[in-house]
């Protein structure tokens, strides 16, 4: 995100920007294929990409959303802004999934709720409104995107790293034309051979973008295939924390690297925000200590054991003798 902001803050071309990112991330994708490092299904299905497209929607709307906030907040705010995916992604679980929360989950969630209240309406500094809607709308499309990579893991036969190509790949495609459906080729061709605006001794615009593209791009890569490996063993939600908490990190940040201003209020909304994550995390771990436990070990009650009986896996009753009638 850190280096996001910098080339954001020298470009008005959000969209080509993140274009840059998904084809450096298909080309290191090419490289580890003809390395060997993995292999990848090179000759698209086209039933694969009909069945990902959703995903693929999703990943493009919610990224674009992303860099559209990171525009117009400041780095030290953006975790804020978007400090609804938490609840978001609940929400999106219990409708979709049907994983019904308790309601010790809605506690957690109204309290990072009250974070992103505290930080947007209670600050005391001038927010912008069009980063804080990017950010809501953002945080919408990811908890619906962490949501469908679950399902997507099934079209590619559970392959974390194929869904990650497809994805970068069919993203790449789909944003191309739709960065000149929303008018950003005009700063597309002023930024490729445009005056240079940058103040003298200063790196150039051009190569602030491409040295930002590369950057994020490589790490974009990894993250992308951490991301969906994360999803597959944890779970959507688990993952939506991780991020919060990276995006705490992110905020500290940029407090440093770009001067941004941190009031009390804007860092209670982060410390409020972390908290109800971490309250969370706490709560899934208790709740799935007796589920763990229950599929595991089928308890028998102590008058059933006392008379003999047990469960069979296919849920049938059988009776043991025990004591004296085993000998007899």
């Amino acid at each position: 995100m850190r280096r996001n902001k910098w080339v954001l803050n020298t470009t008005d071309t959000p969209l080509f920007f993140l274009l840059s990112q998904l084809i450096i991330a298909v080309v290191l994708f090419l490289f580890a294929h003809m390395a060997g490092l993995l292999q990848l299904p090179l000759q698209l299905d086209m039933q694969v990409c009909k069945g990902l497209i959703p995903m693929v929607g999703l990943n493009v709307i919610g990224l674009s959303f992303s860099n559209y906030t990171l525009k117009y907040v400041d780095a030290s705010f953006y975790q804020v802004a978007r400090g609804m995916v938490l609840p978001f992604t609940v929400g999106t679980s219990f409708f979709l999934l049907h994983a019904r929360p308790s309601l010790r989950i809605f506690a957690a969630c109204a309290v990072v709720t009250i974070g992103f209240f505290v930080g947007v309406f209670l600050d005391g500094t001038e927010v912008s409104v069009v980063g804080v809607t990017f950010g809501v709308l953002s945080s919408m499309i990811t908890a619906l995107h962490s949501v469908v990579i679950k399902k997507s893991l099934d079209v590619v036969h559970g392959s974390a790293l194929h869904l990650s190509w497809y994805t970068n790949l069919l993203s790449a495609c789909l944003l191309a034309p739709g960065l000149v459906l929303v008018g950003e080729l005009p700063g597309v061709m002023k930024l490729l051979f445009g005056p240079n605006e940058s103040a003298p001794g200063e790196m150039s615009t051009l190569s602030t973008f491409v040295m930002g593209s590369i950057i994020t791009g490589v790490f974009g890569f990894l993250m992308s295939v951490a991301s969906l490996m994360s999803i597959k063993v944890t779970s959507p939600i688990t993952h939506m924390v991780s991020s919060a908490v990276r995006g705490v990190a992110a905020s500290i940040l940029g407090y440093y690297l770009f001067h941004d201003t941190i009031t009390n209020g804007r860092a209670s909304s982060i410390a409020i925000i972390l908290l109800g994550s971490i309250w969370y995390t706490w709560i899934k771990h208790v709740e799935s200590q007796p589920a763990a436990s229950k599929a595991q070990y089928e308890p028998v009650a102590l008058d059933e054991m006392e008379q003999g009986k047990s469960k069979s896996e296919n849920g049938h009753v059988h009776r043991h003798s025990l004591g004296r009638g085993a000998r007899d």
